[in-house]
């Protein structure tokens, strides 16, 4: 049976330890094998990592200028769910945390979701679906 197919997303952050922190609040860990003092996986899943790259490191990846987060967006990073309560827990430890509000709640009965930005305003959306819904059965 092949391993399932992995992501890392890779973001530029300004102050590595401040990041590391919000995110630790929020309940997430790291991967120490993978981090060192410019540098943190965030665990997102078994599968799905975050890899916080403070900038001047970011730099040494792309030819690009790396993007403004607080005056363009540059990507919409969305998690599931497992629960309305959960997207709720999330986006209110985010808040409280030092994160800031992004977009309107969404609420389509079916599916509920909020998002919040970091502190170095990448957007996170936390979503969750009715399982019937994704099924097709509502």
């Amino acid at each position: 049976m092949p391993q399932p197919r992995m992501i890392f997303v890779n973001l530029p952050v300004k102050d590595l330890e401040t990041t590391k922190n919000f995110f630790s609040k929020l309940g997430f860990g790291f991967n120490p094998q993978f981090s060192d003092d410019t540098t943190a996986c965030l665990v997102i899943s078994d599968t799905i990592f975050a890899m916080l790259i403070s900038e001047p490191r970011f730099k040494d990846f792309t030819k690009k200028e790396i993007a403004d987060a607080s005056a363009t967006t540059e990507v919409l990073v969305a998690l599931s769910a497992g629960s309305r309560a959960e997207v709720d827990a999330m986006a209110d430890a985010a808040l409280a945390s030092g994160g800031s509000p992004a977009n309107e709640p969404m609420d389509e009965g079916f599916m509920y979701g909020r998002s919040f930005q970091d502190p170095d305003h990448h957007i996170w959306e936390v979503v969750w679906m009715d399982p019937a819904a994704v099924q097709g059965q509502a």
